[in-house]
Formats: C-alpha cells, structure tokens, sequence
C-alpha cells in the first residue's frame, strides 16, 4: 500500500515535472533576497516555496489539460500522462485544485499585495497554451509569466500597496531579464516539433520562420538577457560580474550544444544551473 502510494506521487510528481521547478524558483527567492538586502527569514522562504511551487504546478497542470489532444498527435509527447492513459483527467484536475489552494493560500500567507495580485498568475497561465495557436510570440509571453517569479519575491517582502517603498531598477531589469532569458531557451525547446507545429498550424519561431532564424533570435534574446542581468549586478555590486560572467559562458556552451541537436541538454541540464548561480553570486556579494 505504501508502495504504491509513493508511486503515484512519483507519478504525479513527473506529470508536472516538479524538477523544472529550479528553473525560475531561485529568482523568487533572489526578487527577496534584494528587497530585504540579506536573508529574508525561514517563514518568508518556505511561504515563496510554496506558492511559486504551486503556481508552477497549477501552469504545468494547465498546459497538459488543454495540449492533450495535441500531445496525442505529437510522436515526441503522446506517451505523456493524459494522452497514454496513464493519467485521468479527474486526477489532473484534482491536482489543479489542490495546487491552486497551496498557491492561494500561501500568497494570502505572505501579506496583502500577494494576495490581491494572484488572480493574475493563473489567468495568464490558463491563455499561454492558447497562443502558439495563433502567435509565435507566445515564447515571449511564457517568458511574461515567469518574470513575476522576482517581482513576486520583492512583493513579498515590501508589500508595495500598503506599504511605501522606493523603486527597485534592480527588480525592474532581473524580471526583464528573465523574460528575454526564457523566450530564448523556449525558442530551442521548441525546435524539437518544427515539423508537427507546421504540419497542423502551431506557431513558434522555428516553424514559422525556420531554425537558423529561430537560433539567431534565440540568441539574441539571451545576450539581451546577459546585458540586462549585468547592468543589474553592477548596481547590486560590481564584484558580482565575475558570476555573470560565468552565466554568459554556460549561455554560450547551451547554444552550442542546442547547434548540436542536444536540445534536452541545453533545455534542462544548462538552464537548470543558470538562476541557481545568479542568486548564490547576490547572496556572496551582499
């Protein structure tokens, strides 16, 4: 019995890919880690830990929902939770809900703004797998989505509608950054189903305008995310340029992977290191 219970949150786990999660979570923690110029305390930690975790799992659990019957098409996605069957669709509501008071919940938890804002995650979550039917821009607007990750964690510690406090170009550029940083990793990611999305009318960069456009752009975007997490590590402190620096060579290294073929590589494994190391190079040169 035990067994088998941990099995299916194992499995539950995998559906919404939790792993990923490491992805844009650090620049939560990072958004409040600037707002409080140090350590923010356990209590705020473990809050943004859970209604990140959750908001991210109610996006993920959104986009299966919606995408099944196109994950069913696809030969790369079809052995996916809901279209194998290995997954009913009452269980990823369930999961839906459950994630959806955890974020809830937690964003009440935190203070006023929090909680007043966070309608607005969900929404934009629930329209994001709408739009590669209609736009290649909807790179972009993923990219939107996971920049509140550090405009919600310098919510969380300055309560900005009850509370005065000064504008941060700090948060400003890190939540402009991370737009232009996960369109240009979503853009590679994208190029594994260039064929399908053209053969049934998706859009992304690669199938609308081909993959030598879509690595160029994808590029592009991350050297303007490199110049941005730049300019915010010199006002934060200089000294914080040597891990930026370290930040552009892991760029370099995915895009050349990604030339490769080695999409999944590039996708997780060098993305899953980059918002680590931008926080620990913050918390080292407070």
């Amino acid at each position: 019995m035990m067994r088998a219970t941990f099995l299916k949150l194992g499995e539950y786990a995998d559906f919404v890919k939790i792993e990923h999660t490491v992805f844009a979570l650090p620049f939560a923690y990072l958004g409040a880690f600037v707002a409080q110029k140090g350590w923010f305390g356990f209590r705020t930690f473990i809050l943004i830990t859970l209604a990140f975790t959750g908001m991210r799992t109610v996006a993920m659990t959104l986009n299966r929902i919606i995408d099944r019957e196109i994950d069913a098409l696809n030969p790369r996605t079809s052995n996916r939770h809901l279209p194998s069957g290995r997954m009913s669709l009452r269980e990823a509501y369930a999961i839906l809900v459950v994630a959806l008071v955890v974020y809830e919940f937690s964003a009440y938890m935190i203070n006023w703004t929090a909680f007043l804002i966070s309608p607005i995650p969900p929404i934009l979550a629930y329209l994001y797998p709408y739009l590669k039917r209609f736009t290649c821009l909807s790179h972009y607007f993923l990219g939107f989505v996971l920049a509140i990750a550090p405009l919600g964690g310098w919510i969380a510690i300055k309560d900005p509608m009850f509370k005065p406090c000064n504008f941060d170009p700090v948060i400003v550029m890190l939540s402009i950054a991370v737009v232009f940083w996960v369109a240009g990793f979503d853009i590679i990611y994208a190029l594994q189903d260039v064929e399908f999305d053209r053969r049934y009318g998706l859009h992304s960069l690669g199938a609308d305008f081909g993959v030598r456009f879509a690595m160029i752009a994808s590029a592009l975007n991350h050297a303007i995310f490199f110049i941005l997490v730049a300019s915010s590590a010199i006002l934060w402190n200089v000294k914080a340029l040597i891990g930026v620096i370290l930040i552009g060579l892991l760029l370099i290294y995915e895009h050349l992977i990604a030339e490769r073929g080695k999409i999944e590589v590039a996708f997780f494994r060098v993305n899953a290191i980059i918002s680590p190391l931008l926080l620990l190079t913050f918390i080292l040169t407070t």
